[in-house]
């Protein structure tokens, strides 16, 4: 008996169509993810997109000016800029997309508790207000500080300042769901706490907390560049985009692609991520989305 594929073949083909239509309509967007995901394949496959090893000196190549051989230059030390540009983004991809991660699980665990249970909200929330007026730069650097300098140790005292802005996003919306029906239904049916949380209520919070999780990853990578360059981020053995300007200012007057390119892919970054965010938040948004289809 043949096996007739041509509908879910249509359906596929249909839903691309949509996802074609979508980005055509979203310019900014497209390009802000052509963006990211070349940076991140630079990331992954970085010993394919340059042959020089990005902690190799050579002092009689120091602060060559951009050219065929050395795309980006090479700094005061005669390293390639170019090498550790690629692998400098290494670092930034891994803090924003591990702090987004943390962050978010971590935020929405507590927003769902907060949020659904009255008695714990008060004290959690006034916990969540007292981190977020420690400016976060501050609370980095002293948890950095007490801390081996690590890319883990960057990531964990990034995370915390980010904890309480999806934390307060989160209850926001579990406030507004725990008077719906369903959830009455739920707990009137005898459904447990765990489950009324993670089944019911959770799946309503995912479409903004994923909108979230994009400018978190954004602020992340901020944050990351701010410590590496103020010396309390990644070692300096560790070639990120943060280091990289730290070191190239002393030399910026004799070679200004020092500070150029690792700033130039740092916006670049931030700046593909903050779009894929608005990209998203237009989507998932039944409001927006309205109010562009009318257009």
């Amino acid at each position: 008996m043949a096996i007739d594929t041509s509908a879910p073949s249509a359906g596929a083909m249909a839903r691309v169509g949509q996802a074609m239509r979508w980005l055509r309509r979203h310019p900014t967007v497209l390009a802000g993810l052509v963006i990211l995901l070349t940076v991140t394949l630079m990331a992954v496959f970085a010993p394919l997109f340059t042959i020089y090893d990005p902690q190799r000196l050579d002092p009689l190549q120091r602060l060559k000016p951009p050219s065929a051989e050395h795309w980006f230059g090479t700094d005061q030390l005669g390293r390639d800029v170019f090498a550790r540009t690629v692998y400098g983004s290494r670092v930034s991809l891994i803090v924003g997309f591990t702090v987004a991660a943390f962050a978010c699980i971590v935020g929405l665990v507590i927003g769902l508790v907060s949020g659904f249970i009255r008695v714990l909200d008060p004290v959690v929330m006034r916990i969540m207000d007292g981190l977020m007026a420690i400016p976060a730069i501050l609370l980095a650097i002293a948890i950095v500080g007490i801390t081996r300098s690590s890319i883990w140790a960057v990531v964990i005292a990034v995370t915390i300042p980010e904890v309480p802005r999806v934390v307060r996003l989160v209850r926001a919306i579990v406030l507004t769901l725990r008077e719906q029906l369903f959830v009455d239904a739920a707990v009137s049916l005898g459904a447990k706490l765990p489950r009324i949380l993670f089944v019911h209520v959770m799946p309503n919070t995912m479409a903004p907390l994923i909108v979230q999780a994009t400018y978190v990853c954004a602020s992340a990578i901020i944050i990351e560049a701010i410590l590496s360059f103020l010396g309390a981020g990644t070692p300096p053995a560790i070639p990120s985009w943060g280091n990289m300007m730290a070191e190239g200012r002393t030399y910026v007057l004799v070679g200004w692609w020092l500070l150029l390119f690792p700033g130039l892919l740092l916006s670049l970054v931030v700046l593909a991520v903050n779009l894929l965010g608005d990209g998203l938040r237009e989507t998932l948004d039944p409001r927006l989305r309205r109010s562009t289809n009318n257009e």
